[in-house]
């Protein structure tokens, strides 16, 4: 009995030290989008993070080990694996007391991670037990373990990899089989650097007025989150579908264009964006315009006229096509454009007359983002009576431009999604609208590579013009923008820099008078914190 107990318990309690202690490891993996490569940038960018719990938690079991070795004989190996246990669960704790943005979400997915990651080190434990018997030194291997608990993970996601590939091509396999079997469904593929949310919702708006559409919600933009929708919210009423396309390396969306098969493309915008894994502006446009190249030839493109990369991929565009946005030389934009803020008018002149439109959402960037969607909605058959009706409907996307009357007067004005420069710098142009005591409070952007301090530099020239007062969140990454900001010359006594939103909240609910407007700009999700 004494030798089960030794032999099994031990397994069992260092088998659950690994999945406790792993628990941050596969949110972390989880918000990686289950990418190795990204879940390996955020180790070398989160050192201290990834190792330390795991190290502290190595240290105290071995000299547990040492010391119980002395004194309690056949029990050590039991007994120090008690220890390991309790350091995974104190480890487990400190995580879930962490403040967390997005939760980790408990899917099938992180079920069978966490099963495989069990089976793999209960394995390894037992054949550890047994060869322990021949050499001892062995026995001290499960007690080093937790100070790479994080790659630990990586192994196990890692074996996990080819029935996870096998379970998402069958239900990959089975969208595209029940988008096929609706051949009257009117399919539309949304992508860009910035905008495409936005943009999703204003669109999805407008058909609403002529059609039953269904748009994919919130920033489901990957072919996993697209094909989810398909499974479970698509009906043969459905008479157009919208999807967002999002991307992060070359060949993500003509990926999701063989899931989809659109026959109408817009593009939104290329900057940018997700540097870290292109690599270049120019690999970003060539991902984009996998949207347009992967049109049938009968199908139509829209792109925003941004005198920049979307017109010069309008050039390249064979399919039937159409340029849309501020600018005089557009066949179709907006002209007489008003913006307070409150929200935004314009005159949308088209090919076949003007229709007077008026919206609450906030911003030139979003009058951008309407015409574009007007120019589909035209292609579609609306009339200029439901394209009006749509606008006047519109609803700013949450975390995005989203107005709030906080406490005690101030105005809010949530943008924490709006994470790229032309975002950022259109948030600004809105601050600078409204009346009273203008604050930003910001984190800065993510992703941009090489070109970060350049772009951040640049950002907190656009907040000295917009602001009054600027609360940095982050000592760090913020550093280049706190230099702008003082290139510009705005006063240093009006910068705050704080380690964390809290203490940026904190300083808000002891400072804050009636009238002041408090833009938050950005908020970092939770594998990007210093």
């Amino acid at each position: 009995m004494l030798d089960f107990i030794n032999m099994i318990v031990p397994v069992l309690l260092l088998t659950a030290s690994m999945l406790l202690g792993c628990a941050e490891y596969a949110h972390m993996l989880q918000l990686e989008s289950y990418q190795l490569d990204g879940y390996a940038r955020w180790i070398a960018a989160n050192k201290n993070r990834a190792y330390a719990k795991g190290m502290v938690v190595s240290i105290v079991s071995l000299a547990a080990m040492m010391l119980l070795s002395f004194f309690a004989g056949a029990w050590t190996y039991l007994l120090s694996s008690v220890v390991a246990l309790a350091g995974g669960a104190v480890s487990f704790a400190l995580y879930k007391r962490r403040p967390a943005k997005k939760k980790l979400v408990l899917t099938k997915r992180v079920w069978r991670l966490m099963a495989i990651h069990c089976a793999l080190w209960a394995v390894v434990f037992m054949l550890v037990d047994v060869a322990g018997d021949y050499v001892v030194q062995l026995r001290a291997l499960p007690f080093v373990l937790p100070a790479a608990w994080v790659w630990a993970l990586a192994l196990s996601a890692r074996l996990a990899q080819p029935l996870e590939s096998a379970i998402n091509r069958r239900y990959f396999r089975d969208a595209q089989r029940r988008l096929q079997e609706n051949p009257g469904l009117i399919k539309i593929g949304i992508t860009g650097s910035f905008g495409k949310t936005s943009t999703k919702f204003i669109l999805g708006t407008l058909l609403k007025e002529k059609y039953n559409t269904l748009l994919t919600p919130s920033s489901f933009n990957t072919p996993m989150g697209i094909t989810r929708v398909v499974r479970e919210q698509l009906k043969p009423e459905h008479e157009v579908f919208i999807a967002e396309m999002g991307a992060r390396h070359k060949g993500d969306i003509a990926e999701l264009v063989d899931l989809v098969h659109p026959e109408i493309g817009i593009l939104t915008s290329v900057g940018p964006q997700h540097l870290e894994t292109f690599g270049s502006i120019e690999t970003v446009a060539a991902t984009k315009y996998e949207l347009i190249e992967g049109l049938p030839q009968s199908g139509a493109a829209f792109f925003a006229a941004d005198g920049a990369w979307c017109e010069t991929l309008y050039e390249k565009a064979t399919v039937e096509k159409t340029l849309a946005g501020l600018a005089d030389t557009c066949p179709i934009r907006a002209e007489n454009i008003r913006v307070t803020n409150e929200g935004s008018s314009f005159t949308l002149v088209t090919p076949k007359g003007s229709i007077d439109c008026s919206t609450p959402l906030l911003g030139r960037h979003n009058i951008q983002n309407a015409v574009l969607c007007a120019a589909a909605a035209l292609h579609l058959g609306l009339t200029p009576a439901q394209i009006q009706a749509g606008m006047s409907k519109l609803t700013p996307v949450e975390h995005r431009l989203q107005l709030i009357q906080g406490n005690g007067g101030v105005t809010v004005i949530d943008d924490a999604f709006n994470a790229n420069p032309e975002g950022a710098k259109a948030a600004m142009e809105v601050l600078s609208a409204f009346p009273g005591r203008r604050i930003c409070v910001t984190p800065g952007m993510v992703e941009l590579g090489e070109m970060e301090a350049e772009i951040h530099r640049a950002f907190g020239r656009q907040m000295a013009a917009a602001c009054d007062i600027a609360v940095l969140v982050g000592l760090k990454r913020t550093q280049p923008i706190y230099e702008g900001l003082l290139e510009a010359g705005f006063a240093a006594d009006n910068v705050l820099r704080v380690s964390t939103l809290e203490e940026a909240t904190d300083f808000l609910a002891k400072t804050g008078r009636p009238g002041d407007v408090v833009l938050f700009e950005n908020d970092l999700p939770d594998n990007y914190n210093e």
